[in-house]
């Protein structure tokens, strides 16, 4: 039994690995769609940005309850799930907390406090499930929230609770099973969380407890398996992982600064005869701003993929709150769901088909990407650095360059700017009228 119990395992750690590898391998080429952009220079700089936003969760602590509730289930879930490469080596080779005679008197240490994040996993996450279906947090809500981002929240809830209650149901049956001297189940120590468990089932029989330990033991490896794969495939919860690398790559420079188009900076260098750079004179000129994600960056598309759907950034989104079209957080989750959409596409007609759709115009409306203010609070209030104000500019560009569309207004002031060099309708030379009328 113990040898088919270990094929068993080598084939289900084995499928839940090739299915890892498959989806990371989707999100890379869905990402490297986007245009290049250097994201190199200071390492030093990037690393220190990752450790302080997505390991220390700066960001978060501006709204302390959450965030502690919030560090404690991240925490958790990554301490925690060290305790998988024993079981892992267990599963592998059928043995039972190998780790225990190693780490001797520092083990069941080690093992308190997994238990303790597990327990406050669960309490986090009660809460959590309580804000979101209870009390009804404000910014859980929108028209982008659809039953899907909904229904995505709470089965990863539910089952991040289900994993913990198992994992300490597990130690309090090995507990018990240890105290009856059984075949094993070795003294380990004391885990002092479980053990508040082990009254309930101290009346059970050996067997008994035998089966429930090693179905509580399945049940926490393969959850961790399925959960894996869950969110790497279709789950607003890629962001646990996402989050390292989005951050490292973040925008240094202040949030304000915005890019120059290279061939928009090269027509003007050429009309005023100043030099341009040999690796972009001879370029031919691509599109002006963005259409579709092909035309985004592989950043813009990083963070697509990066996004917790918290809300954060709508809730401080100016044109929002003044009830404006613009979320976003929505033009976000609809970079990603085109960009999926993309994916598929290329993967079923080839890269060159053409399914009449884009991001703009079927996915995020004129009307959304005219409201943006360009103020970043949206970039300000995101956990992770996404930055949704870079992707409406693009947008924006290929309205106004490509098709020549922009409201009467925005056209008089580019109109005055180009003629005037100011957004009025003043020659330069009666700008100063106001102050001689002041001497006057």
């Amino acid at each position: 039994m113990h040898v088919v119990a270990q094929i068993i395992f080598i084939v289900l750690l084995s499928a839940a690995g090739v299915g890892i590898y498959l989806s990371i391998s989707r999100i890379r080429k869905s990402i490297l769609l986007g245009r290049d952009e250097d994201r190199s220079d200071n390492k030093m700089a990037r690393i220190k940005n990752m450790l302080l936003m997505a390991l220390g969760q700066k960001k978060m602590f501006k709204k302390p309850l959450p965030a502690i509730l919030h560090f404690f289930v991240y925490a958790g879930f990554l301490i925690v799930n060290i305790e998988m490469l024993e079981i892992v080596i267990d599963g592998i080779f059928g043995t039972h907390r190998i780790f225990a005679p190693y780490l001797g008197s520092f083990y069941p240490i080690v093992i308190n406090i997994f238990e303790f994040l597990a327990l406050t996993v669960i309490i986090a996450c009660a809460v959590f499930l309580i804000r979101r279906n209870i009390t009804h947090v404000k910014r859980f809500s929108g028209t982008e929230m659809t039953k899907w981002p909904l229904l995505d929240a709470n089965l990863i809830l539910g089952m991040e609770i289900l994993l913990m209650i198992a994992f300490l149901k597990m130690n309090a049956m090995d507990q018990v099973l240890q105290s009856m001297g059984s075949e094993h189940y070795l003294p380990t120590g004391t885990f002092y969380i479980s053990s508040l468990l082990t009254g309930f089932y101290s009346s059970f029989s050996e067997n008994f407890l035998i089966f429930a330990e090693r179905a509580c033991w399945w049940f926490h490896i393969i959850g961790v398996m399925f959960f894996a794969n869950y969110v790497f495939y279709n789950s607003k919860h890629l962001h646990i992982f996402m989050a390292f690398i989005n951050t490292y790559y973040a925008k240094l420079t202040p949030a304000g600064k915005f890019t120059n188009m290279p061939e928009v900076t090269k027509e003007v260098k050429l009309m005023l005869n100043l030099p341009v750079e040999e690796a972009t004179a001879d370029a031919a000129p691509g599109r002006f701003g963005a259409k579709d994600v092909k035309d985004l960056t592989w950043k813009n598309l990083l963070d697509a993929y990066s996004c917790t759907e918290c809300g954060r950034c709508t809730q401080q989104c100016p044109a929002n709150i003044t009830g404006k079209k613009l979320s976003p957080r929505k033009i976000m989750m609809d970079t990603r769901d085109r960009l999926e959409e993309v994916g598929k596409n290329i993967k079923q007609h080839g890269a060159d088909y053409d399914d009449g759709k884009s991001l703009l115009g079927t996915y995020i409306s004129e009307e959304e990407i005219l409201a943006c203010t360009t103020c970043n609070a949206c970039v300000e209030a995101c956990p992770v650095t996404i930055d949704p104000v870079s992707i409406i500019m693009q947008l924006r560009r290929f309205k106004l360059m490509e098709e020549s569309q922009a409201p009467a207004s925005w056209n008089s002031m580019l109109s005055n700017i180009e003629n005037n060099m100011a957004p009025w309708k003043f020659s330069p030379a009666d700008r100063f009228n106001w102050a001689d009328k002041l001497k006057g």
